[in-house]
Order: structure tokens, then C-alpha cells, then sequence
């Protein structure tokens, strides 16, 4: 039987499941209308002697949301790149504490780069700047890194605020025994 806790540490964990999902499908479709428009851009340019313009600008802008997005995708399923070859061979209980200093620090960057971004963000909205040739409102990638960084720091806080209410951290990501591809 599940207490309560347990239960709404599920419907949490249910929920970032489900975003991180709907993202990636998100992102896999803006990844198909960047290769679209590239490709009538392409076709455009040398069937018709015709470019696009502000294409390259839409793709790229397309490229920033799914790098910060993305991120948060891979952060909560911690996929990430690790360098823990030499933390495997430590004491559990020094792996614990690189575990729990590892989620701190993430979410003490995280939670910079968003104030830092959002900041950013913000203050070209104000402005009203928009990008060269597109007119693309520029705060509109510059949010994609406030926006990744708030998930990250949030899933980085979420994990961090569930080790403690267990009364310890995992030394792996999310328990997997090997840190990698769920094996032991």
C-alpha cells in the first residue's frame, strides 16, 4: 500500500513524464518543419533563383528550442553525458554525497541561468527587437533558455525535495544501477 506522499510523488513524477514527452514530440516536429523549409529554401534557390527570406533565421531560432528544450528532455531522463567512471569506485556513501552536491549545484546554476535569461528575455521583449531579415521577435529564442533551465532547475529541485522526504539520495540517476541503460 502507497501512503499519500508516495502517491503524489508518483502523479509528480507522471506529470514531468508526460511534459517531457509532449516536448519531444514537439520538438520532432519542429525538427520536420526546419528540414521542410530548408528544403524549399533549397529548391527555391536553385530551381527558382529564389531564396526564402529569413528561413536561415527560422531554422536556427528552431535549432536554439530544440538545444534548450532538449536539455530538459535529457535531464529528466538523465541521459546525460556523465563522467563517473571514477565516482562508481567510491564508497557508496561518498557517492550519495556527489549525488546530492551534483543536484544542488544543477539546480543553483539552473535557477541563475533562468534569472539570468528570463532577465534577457524580457528586456528585448520590451524593446521590441526583432531579428534582421525574418522579423522574428527576438525574445521568442531567447525565452527557449529561460524556459529549459526553469525545467531543468524544477526537475533538479523535484528529484532533490523526493531524496530528502525518502531520507537519502541514490547514488545512480534515478536508481538505475549503473547510472547508463538500466542494467545492473
Amino acid at each position: 500500500m502507497t501512503t499519500r506522499a508516495a502517491g503524489g510523488e508518483g502523479d509528480i513524477d507522471r506529470f514531468f513524464e508526460r511534459l517531457t514527452g509532449a516536448i519531444e514530440r514537439a520538438l520532432a516536429l519542429a525538427f520536420i518543419v526546419a528540414v521542410c523549409v530548408n528544403f524549399a529554401n533549397v529548391v527555391g534557390r536553385y530551381a527558382f533563383d529564389y531564396a526564402f527570406l529569413g528561413a536561415d533565421e527560422a531554422q536556427i531560432y528552431i535549432m536554439v528550442w530544440m538545444a534548450f528544450l532538449g536539455a530538459a528532455v535529457v535531464s529528466w531522463r538523465e541521459r546525460h553525458l556523465r563522467m563517473d567512471v571514477l565516482v562508481r569506485c567510491l564508497p557508496a556513501r561518498v557517492q550519495v554525497t556527489l549525488r546530492a552536491g551534483e543536484l544542488l549545484l544543477l539546480a543553483g546554476l539552473g535557477g541563475f541561468v533562468l534569472v539570468e535569461s528570463a532577465s534577457y528575455a524580457w528586456r528585448i521583449f520590451t524593446l521590441g527587437q526583432t531579428s534582421n531579415t525574418a522579423g522574428i521577435p527576438m525574445w521568442l529564442p531567447h525565452s527557449a533558455v529561460a524556459l529549459g533551465f526553469a525545467l531543468i532547475t524544477l526537475m533538479a529541485l523535484w528529484r532533490g525535495a523526493k531524496a530528502v522526504r525518502r531520507g537519502g539520495f541514490d547514488p545512480t540517476p534515478a536508481g538505475r544501477a549503473d547510472g547508463v541503460d538500466g542494467t545492473p
